[in-house]
């Protein structure tokens, strides 16, 4: 069973907002609840209430375990983009850009999948470089004439 939570329009840009969702991105759900309540990025609080609304609406609207739970699915969108202007020099204006963002939650109780882990680089064994046997070509040796005169 899977249960949805949307947060839209949240005055964040997307691209710090991904900082906080890829850290807690397929982990328990309680495990990911205690990294948010300790990390020390602003994004995390808006995050973390979101998380606490996933878990509420599987608890009452679904009646599953909170133990069960993992989040399957954190995807953070870019939302409408609030524009303003700062006055430059030379009567011109410079563009500021309030970003804003979109994001959706899906925890899931089902088995979950394994986490593919990044393989550790290990360096190839180097080939022997096998040297040819030199060739020998043949010169040609010039044919001296004896001249009389």
């Amino acid at each position: 069973m899977e249960v949805t939570a949307k947060l839209r329009r949240l005055r964040m840009a997307p691209r710090k907002i991904r900082l906080v969702a890829g850290l807690i991105r397929r982990m328990p759900v309680r495990q990911a609840e205690t990294q948010l309540k300790f990390l020390n990025k602003a994004a995390a609080r808006p995050m973390l209430k979101l998380l606490q609304s996933a878990i509420a609406n599987a608890e009452n609207n679904f009646k599953l375990n909170v133990d069960d739970l993992w989040i399957n699915h954190l995807m953070v969108d870019g939302g409408m983009t609030i524009k303003r202007f700062r006055p430059r020099a030379h009567g011109r204006a410079g563009m500021i850009r309030k970003r804003t963002s979109h994001i959706t939650l899906i925890l899931s109780d089902d088995k979950r999948e394994p986490v593919k882990t990044k393989k550790s680089y290990t360096p190839r064994s180097s080939k022997k470089v096998v040297s040819k046997p030199a060739v020998k070509k043949e010169v040609k040796s010039e044919k001296t004439e004896n001249i009389e005169s």
